[in-house]
């Protein structure tokens, strides 16, 4: 008894280093490599990404107008009704 909690067990070989927050930089090099470094992640991923997804709305938009001639009544079928 008589000990801390943080002080319970012994933990050999275990390092730990830390920063004190007045020594860091909030965005290093956040215009300088960010943004470059986005645009090629985005260059890099849009061909392969957005053909299926062109693809996906096309055949989605063809479906929806092929669902609505459907649902459509013949005129020609009702020129004779009175």
């Amino acid at each position: 008894m008589g000990h801390h909690f943080g002080g319970l067990a012994k933990v050999r070989h275990v390092i730990t280093y830390s920063l004190s927050p007045f020594e860091q930089r909030a965005f290093p090099n956040y215009f300088s490599k960010g943004i470059p470094n986005v645009w090629r992640r985005f260059t890099s991923s849009f061909f392969r990404v957005a053909p299926p997804m062109v693809l996906m709305y096309l055949t989605y938009t063809w479906g929806n107008h092929v669902h609505q001639e459907g649902k459509k009544k013949n005129p020609n079928d009702y020129v004779n009704d009175e």
